[in-house]
């Protein structure tokens, strides 16, 4: 059985356009071509296709895509691989449900009486991928006396400073991703008023300056795992906080 790129658009959710632009470079030929132009779909090009989607899902290249299909490996092994990092990230997904579940109603309890809601602060960054180790060398390169200042401000923070500012940061991630639910433009003041709030909070650690400040918001957006955990609170999060970062840093800090 064949089907038109119509059809396979339709059934698959990817563009006609992208389709082509897949044959273009390689990476999914139709099988055929009919006389009036059309290209035409068999179903070993839906398996080819199944696979090259579940492999952007995990954020592989199409550079990568291809080499792996060219590579000749065991199709029902490649799939099984992919079965198991799904699996795996279902599972960090639940995961992060609970977490923030358990924050949201711990938040909620807490109203009338900030410090006493969370009994184990290790318990709001449960199912949270990070490289922390990568991200505190690359500031530590990068701004080596920023790095030293908030080094030493960690260290003098007692527990339950450290239980407070936990709180403070889910709080207000929170609170952003309303905001941003609520289709609330990142000039806004309630926004900024938030920014400055975060601003603060990074203060107590290092004080950077517009460019700076800009610099982080920027790690937001390109670093995987820090965008992956803004995004799991809400989808588009991370790109929200840093463009209300930008805007902040230009109208306040600049």
């Amino acid at each position: 059985m064949a089907w038109s790129i119509a059809e396979v658009a339709r059934m698959s959710g990817v563009t006609s356009r992208t389709l082509r632009h897949y044959d273009e470079i390689g990476l999914l030929p139709p099988a055929g071509t009919a006389s009036n132009g059309h290209r035409y779909y068999e179903e070993a090009d839906l398996l080819r296709l199944q696979q090259i989607l579940l492999m952007r899902e995990l954020d592989l290249g199409l550079r990568e895509i291809q080499a792996v299909l060219d590579s000749q490996v065991d199709r029902v092994a490649v799939l099984r691989e992919h079965h198991r990092r799904l699996l795996k990230e279902r599972d960090r997904l639940e995961t992060l449900v609970r977490t923030v579940g358990r924050t949201l109603a711990e938040l909620e309890e807490g109203k009338d009486d900030d410090m006493a809601k969370i009994n184990r602060p290790e318990n709001l960054f449960e199912g949270f991928e990070t490289s922390a180790a990568e991200a505190e060398a690359e500031v530590r390169e990068r701004w080596p006396e920023q790095w030293e200042q908030a080094r030493q401000a960690r260290e003098a923070m007692t527990p339950e400073e450290q239980e407070r500012w936990q709180r403070e940061v889910t709080a207000q991630m929170i609170r952003i991703a309303e905001f941003m639910v609520a289709g609330t433009p990142v000039a806004d003041a309630a926004v900024q008023a938030e920014m400055h709030s975060h601003y603060q909070g990074i203060c107590r650690f290092w004080t950077p300056n517009a460019v700076a400040y800009k610099g982080l918001a920027q790690t937001y957006v390109d670093d995987p795992q820090m965008r992956a955990n803004y995004d799991s609170i809400a989808e588009g999060l991370a790109v929200y906080q840093q463009q209300a970062m930008v805007v902040y840093a230009e109208a306040r800090l600049s």
